[in-house]
């Protein structure tokens, strides 16, 4: 070890919980039974079947400025979706969890965009060739037709639809990188972030006595009434639109929408969010300690060069505090990797 690495001695490190040896995995071919250490807060997962419920490995402290909650404010008495714009890691997407979590607005939908992603994928889908194949299998079974199922067993609304279901509160749609999905696609989502609603037309060609049908909905186990092939929200949800600026959008879509910029926080609020999640009870990170001032010191210096992203400098804390020793710079070359292409 280098005479100027602030590292904690073996003693610091026993104190806090922590074992002399970090690592895990040696590369020696020898098996052995090891118990692993807790996982840094923004990697802890519940059960499976809790997660829907559960969302606390999602509600991790979120840090924003005055003036950028302002913005959040003014979409949400504007009804209005927001498009959050920022470099990668400033936590575009983190900020629909936490509204969700703040104003007790329950699971956030999601709805990831990629190059191959419909309108119609974030509305509903029908699984008329399923639906087609459980009939004709039943009837080969014993000859007769089988049960009505209900057409409705057959439907599943997606997250933008789910989340223009009536219901007492609005929901929060988190659109996830819209920018990456194709040029049409924010065309597409204008009339029915105007309208606040959509037909499913499946159900609307139904005769009038199978105009109430029960279908599912995003959320698991849950499912909702639609009359007429309608779905028409009562609250319009939160919308969170994320965009890493990859290309610009139309200016009919952003005229409907409320921007939101989230800047690279200096290094105040990095200490901030640091002891935010690393130390909820202990506000000393914000402060300054010896086995954070090099590594915050070679993050920015590295920030000026190029993007990089808080949560892997939250990931370089983390390592430090469990033991790691690495000196800064080979820390944050185990953890730091640079966003963009050049410097």
């Amino acid at each position: 070890m280098t005479a100027n690495k602030p590292l904690r001695d073996q003693q610091y490190m026993a104190d806090n919980g922590h074992d002399t040896d970090w690592r895990l995995f040696r590369g020696d071919g020898r098996a052995k039974t090891i118990t692993f250490p807790e996982a840094p807060p923004w990697r802890r997962f519940g059960r499976y079947e809790d997660r829907e419920t559960d969302a606390s490995h999602r509600n991790r402290p979120y840090l924003i400025g005055p003036q950028e909650a302002d913005v959040v404010n003014a979409a949400l008495l504007l009804r209005r979706p927001l498009l959050v714009t920022g470099h990668p890691g400033t936590g575009k997407s983190s900020l629909a969890y936490a509204v969700a979590h703040e104003l007790s607005l329950g699971p956030v939908l999601h709805w990831p965009v990629n190059s191959r992603t419909t309108l119609q994928d974030a509305l509903y889908r029908y699984d008329a060739i399923g639906r087609l194949r459980e009939t004709n299998m039943n009837r080969e079974l014993d000859g007769t037709a089988p049960p009505d199922m209900g057409i409705g067993s057959y439907f599943r609304l997606g997250p933008l639809g789910t989340a223009l279901v009536a219901s007492e509160s609005p929901r929060v749609l988190l659109v996830d990188e819209l920018d990456k999905g194709d040029v049409d696609l924010p065309n597409d989502l204008l009339n029915v972030f105007e309208e606040g609603e959509f037909e499913i037309l499946e159900l609307a060609r139904l005769p009038e006595d199978q105009s109430s049908v029960r279908l599912m909905t995003a959320d698991p186990g849950q499912w909702t009434e639609v009359v007429r092939g309608r779905v028409h929200c009562s609250e319009f949800p939160v919308v969170i639109i994320t965009s890493n600026g990859e290309r610009d959008f139309p200016p009919a879509f952003l005229r409907r929408c409320v921007r939101l910029d989230l800047p690279e926080p200096d290094e105040n609020r990095l200490r901030a969010i640091i002891s935010a999640h690393l130390d909820p009870q202990d506000d000393s990170a914000a402060h300054g300690t010896p086995e954070l001032d090099d590594l915050m010191q070679a993050f920015l210096a590295r920030r000026a060069r190029g993007e990089l992203a808080t949560d892997q400098l939250l990931n370089a804390v983390f390592l430090r505090r469990g033991g790691v020793d690495l000196d800064a710079e080979g820390l944050l070359d185990a953890v730091l990797h640079r966003l963009a292409r050049t410097l």
